[in-house]
């Protein structure tokens, strides 16, 4: 069995992030959200790896290198635009060849990994699985619509008057038969070649698509509400482990990680939180569910419920929560009178303030 991993795409949702970093590589809890489906990946026993990449090609090349890290091997698919998921199936035929897979989508984050999915697939061995889970607005999502049997008779890809509130979630598993499907379907509206019509094309052809509701924890970290709730669910996990520097007049209280060269002066640190390597925290408070990369600088300010991301410095701003800051960032406040915000704001971005 082997693995489709999709790490093309704009990333729109994470823009100004996304216009200078690939959306599957901004860090939770310090790790790129990519990493963790790569893991989960091999925890399944999956080592063959096909990879999607679009115009971040480079970028996600440079982080994954050949695979060897994750124990696997990785070939990199090049797409030449995001033409749809179905689109990327197609243009993998040559790396899946007649072999089951499972397509993951590298901006997904899955609690608990996907082992006994697979290895219920390859027990039972039908020709499609999806994954659905409820969600509460379901029309940004592909729409699953089952009988009373619970067995799926319908998929719409965002639709506007959903017929369910199950949404399928970026996590697929396929026999060779969805290659005939993939062909088989056209453009939608939006010029891409949906998924959804492809397993579609499956049920109408009276193919084997099975569907499984999960119950554990799934997100698209498509934007940055679903990052920090990512941060806040994988920081719940954390063990609390002190390989920098600590000084007498500083606390790290609970489940804190303060990484190797990091350095806390003068500051209070209350977990779940990690402080990436090289980082330094002075006259500082770092409340929980934060994680701040390497290479950052923390001086006179209040961080909760944050990501920082590395080579980024905040100094005396005062209090900053549910914040995502990108890399090389500075945060300082304004000074002189009169009072007043200076912003430099690139495109499609969200600023809150309070007067």
């Amino acid at each position: 069995m082997k693995a489709l991993v999709l790490s093309g795409g704009a990333g729109t949702r994470l823009r100004p992030i996304t216009h200078t970093s690939a959306k599957q590589l901004v860090p939770v809890a310090n790790k790129p959200v990519l990493f963790y489906g790569l893991e989960s990946i091999a925890a399944a026993g999956i080592t063959e790896v096909g990879m999607i990449v679009g115009d971040t090609a480079a970028e996600i090349e440079e982080a994954v290198g050949d695979g060897s890290a994750f124990g696997l091997e990785v070939t990199y698919i090049p797409q030449e635009r995001p033409l749809g998921l179905a689109h990327a199936v197609l243009i993998a035929r040559e790396f899946l060849a007649d072999d089951d897979f499972v397509m993951y989508l590298g901006d997904n984050f899955i609690v608990g990994g996907i082992r006994d999915l697979v290895e219920g697939f390859r027990a039972n061995r039908p020709d499609a699985q999806i994954l659905l889970t409820h969600v509460p607005d379901p029309r940004s999502f592909g729409v699953a619509e089952l009988d009373r049997a619970g067995q799926v008779i319908g998929l719409e890809e965002k639709p506007e008057h959903p017929k369910s509130d199950l949404a399928l979630v970026g996590v697929y598993l396929f026999t060779p038969v969805i290659h005939e499907a993939v062909r088989a379907v056209k453009p939608s509206w939006r010029g891409e070649l949906e998924i959804t019509h492809a397993i579609q094309y499956l049920i109408d052809t009276r193919a084997d698509v099975r569907s499984t509701v999960i119950q554990g924890y799934w997100k698209d970290t498509g934007n940055v509400d679903d990052m920090l709730e990512v941060n806040r669910t994988v920081l719940e996990g954390l063990e609390r482990r002190i390989d920098g520097e600590v000084d007498d007049v500083s606390e790290a209280v609970g489940r804190v990680v303060v990484e190797q060269g990091a350095r806390i002066v003068n500051s209070r640190i209350v977990g779940p939180a990690v402080i990436g390597s090289g980082t330094t925290v002075v006259d500082s408070y770092i409340g929980p569910f934060t994680s701040i990369a390497e290479n950052c600088r923390i001086t006179d300010s209040e961080l909760e419920f944050s990501i920082v991301l590395r080579d980024s410095s905040l100094d005396g701003v005062g209090r900053i929560e549910s914040s995502l800051i990108g890399r090389h960032a500075e945060v300082s406040p304004a000074n002189g009178l009169p009072s007043a915000h200076r912003l430099v704001i690139g495109d499609h971005s969200k600023v809150q303030i309070r007067s």
